[in-house]
């Protein structure tokens, strides 16, 4: 079983966006946008999110139009930005690379 979510400070938020490669902090909530070469890709990518996302029971914020995926990342239950956004997000950058290399390979 996953450990609670916690509630990260200002300066915990900031030093994680600067680890985190393509997000910042938009109302609130880590942001992301990740584009892909067409629909297909971005929907895989969104699969394989939901399924690690599904294991640590912790859920994105996002939309998809065509070929780009919009995230948002934010715990409900500690009404902030937590550990598990910081995970969830350093995770989909992971996968994002991963779906790229191997459908550019």
């Amino acid at each position: 079983m996953e450990p609670e979510p916690k509630r990260m400070n200002d300066a915990e938020i900031s030093a994680a966006v600067a680890q985190l490669d393509g997000w910042q902090v938009v109302d609130g909530m880590l942001s992301r946008e990740y584009e892909f070469s067409d629909f297909v890709e971005a929907i895989g990518f969104m699969m394989r999110v939901s399924i690690w996302a599904q294991t640590i029971n912790h859920h994105p914020e996002w939309s998809n139009i065509y070929n780009l995926v919009r995230v948002g990342l934010r715990t409900h239950d500690v009404d902030g930005i937590s550990d598990y956004d910081v995970r969830l997000a350093a995770k989909m950058n992971e996968l994002a690379d991963r779906w790229r290399t191997a459908s550019n390979g």
